[in-house]
């Protein structure tokens, strides 16, 4: 006897678990858009250096972003039927606030590297913190929605399965974060590294250590063998399977930031080029920033392709259908 997938049924019971993100992600907007209303009315934190917190939308329009994020997931929350439209107002809301807190990577990268920027307060720090998290909730949202709706077992609404071979789309995004990772270092090369910190302090090592491990081993590691099975050269490891979040976090980690930090940095710099505002200090060119910031961007969203892979070939069978 032959077991087969029932059909997919529209609104099965896989988004019932998870009925209370949407309105978490409602309820986290208003309280942070609130928040964001006070500080306009009645003054904010200093910020520092920077003197703002977000950056791309800021002031009243990152209050109205908020309020778009509580409506699109009370409607997520309400919703009784697949809707496409909602789930991709859902995930620009997501984009539009992953964007205004792109400084968060600096944030990151300071403490990964134990040397905080001076233009670095704790303020600012906490603010963007609670944008992002309110961008990861109504992601959950939609993802929830799409899995509820869309998805073919009643409880994980996966519809495909984990393990199989490593995609071939995986293989080029992961080659391609290496590309441009190194795209990155030969436009410094090409300026040259006087005036860089090369050789000052721990902090210095430890962040060109991070550097090339994020560019050019984890990206790697995603999608080879290597990356779920500790290799024979690793003492006291080797054989043995490689936890999934050890590779999967600073992968995400890295790929959004890298993705949100430098595609603001993109857009600013294509209007600096269309209207001709853009000021160079002779050695960091126009053509110096088109390549690094392009190089980035590439590397984060290659990164975080392969990651995806990572996830989807990595995770636990579900119990109930198998996927």
């Amino acid at each position: 006897m032959t077991l087969t997938m029932p059909p997919p049924v529209a609104g099965h019971p896989t988004g019932n678990r998870f009925a209370w993100l949407p309105y978490a992600a409602a309820a986290w907007a208003i309280g942070y858009g609130a928040l964001r209303a006070t500080w306009l009315v009645a003054g904010g934190p200093s910020f520092g250096p920077l003197g703002t917190d977000l950056v791309a939308v800021t002031g009243w329009w990152a209050v109205a972003l908020h309020v778009a994020a509580a409506m699109v997931g009370v409607t997520l929350g309400r919703a009784r039927t697949w809707r496409p439209a909602l789930l991709g107002a859902a995930w620009l809301t997501c984009a539009a606030i992953m964007a205004s807190c792109a400084l968060l990577l600096l944030d990151v990268v300071g403490f990964l590297i134990l040397d905080l920027s001076p233009a670095f307060t704790l303020a600012g720090f906490l603010s963007r913190a609670g944008a992002f998290t309110g961008a990861v909730l109504l992601h959950a949202a939609a993802l929830a929605h799409l899995r509820r709706f869309r998805g073919d077992c009643g409880r994980c609404g996966r519809t495909r399965a984990s393990g199989g071979p490593v995609p071939r789309w995986a293989r080029i995004a992961a080659w391609s974060a290496v590309a441009g990772c190194l795209v990155r270092l030969a436009a410094q090369v090409a300026v040259g590294f006087e005036g860089l910190p090369l050789a000052q302090g721990l902090s210095v090592l430890i962040f060109e250590g991070g550097f090339l491990l994020a560019g050019m081993l984890l990206p790697l590691a995603l999608v080879h063998q290597w990356g779920t099975v500790w290799p024979g050269w690793v003492p006291l490891l080797a054989g043995r399977r490689v936890p999934r979040l050890v590779l999967l976090v600073p992968a995400a980690v890295f790929a959004i930031g890298l993705v949100g930090y430098f595609g603001v940095g993109i857009a600013e710099l294509a209007v600096e080029t269309v209207t001709g505002t853009f000021e160079s200090d002779g050695r960091y060119t126009l053509a110096f920033f088109w390549t690094a910031e392009l190089g980035y961007w590439v590397w984060g969203w290659g990164l975080g392709l392969a990651a995806v892979s990572h996830h989807l070939r990595t995770r636990r069978p579900c119990p109930h259908c198998g996927r």
